[in-house]
């Protein structure tokens, strides 16, 4: 039976991705982060290492001890932690070190690039789960407005630019005007804080980065992005399709329904056209 490597985030993913992969007849090594990690990852998993965030060597021993060729980069770090709570070894200060930018992207590629250094090739996050990309169309029974569309279209292109510039993945509009823009604190801090603005009527467009690499870093929805949008009366979600992960998908559907919320998953078709399917 190959094996499979995990550095696992927090979230749903990496115990997903474990499942998955063991049901293709796969060995699951988990190298997972205290203090972001899922506990029940190790239910999931044939081994596993916990460390510290910025412990890369401690990593690679784990994975070359374990037999792993092959590896994959999941869940979620909390991005504030690279401030005051960071404790590399050896190798992932020498990384740190080199590093002149410090934003997801590159920190990102660089720690691929580190274990592709050591012979663990870095596999797409999504090589067993495609099921959980995003679709294409109107999810929700509500329809968006002839505004909303404008503020979807506005959103998409001011969403793509602060992606380019790997700020983020994600903006929260109104009435063409940017509300908030997602940098560090993420996804749901930026619908909160860009909702209020809004005052219950703002649009929330997330996309992909344009040289996105789907090794890592996809843009995530799931149930709580609806629940901060509600908090804040929110009244759009578009997401791009076929680009971005949706997790419990009927659960964050049908909460939209109840709360009115308008859910699209669009594609671009061409510089500047979207397609938002039916709808």
């Amino acid at each position: 039976m190959s094996k499979i490597g995990i550095v696992a985030g927090g979230g749903q993913f990496p115990i997903l991705f474990a499942k998955a992969a063991r049901a293709e007849g796969r060995q699951v090594m988990v190298a997972a982060h205290k203090g972001e990690s899922d506990p029940q990852i190790g239910e999931v998993a044939d081994d596993i290492c916990w460390v510290k965030l910025g412990q890369l060597g401690k990593v690679v021993k784990f994975f070359r001890q374990s037999g792993v060729s092959e590896a994959v980069l999941l869940g979620t770090i909390t991005k504030t932690r690279i401030f005051k709570d960071i404790l590399p070894d050896i190798k992932g200060l020498a990384l740190w070190n080199r590093l002149k930018v410090r934003q997801d992207d590159s920190i990102l590629r660089a720690v691929a690039g580190a274990l592709e250094g050591e012979g663990i090739k870095i596999l797409e996050s999504t090589c067993y789960l495609q099921e959980l990309l995003f679709p294409k169309g109107l999810l929700t029974e509500k329809k968006y407005s002839p505004g909303q569309l404008e503020d979807i279209n506005f959103g998409w292109r001011m969403a793509r630019e602060i992606g380019r510039l790997d700020i983020g993945q994600c903006v929260v509009v109104r009435d063409g005007t940017v509300l908030a823009v997602e940098a560090i604190e993420g996804t749901d801090a930026a619908i909160i804080r860009g909702g209020g603005l809004g005052r219950g009527k703002s649009v929330v467009v997330k996309v992909k980065k344009p040289d996105q690499d789907f090794r890592f870093d996809l843009p995530a929805i799931g149930v709580k992005t609806i629940d901060s949008m509600i908090s804040v009366g929110a009244e759009v979600l578009a997401v791009e399709a076929g680009q971005a992960l949706l997790f419990d998908g009927q659960a964050m559907i049908d909460q939209a329904n109840r709360a009115g919320i308008v859910v699209v998953g669009i594609e671009e078709i061409g510089a500047g056209q979207l397609d938002l399917g039916t709808g």
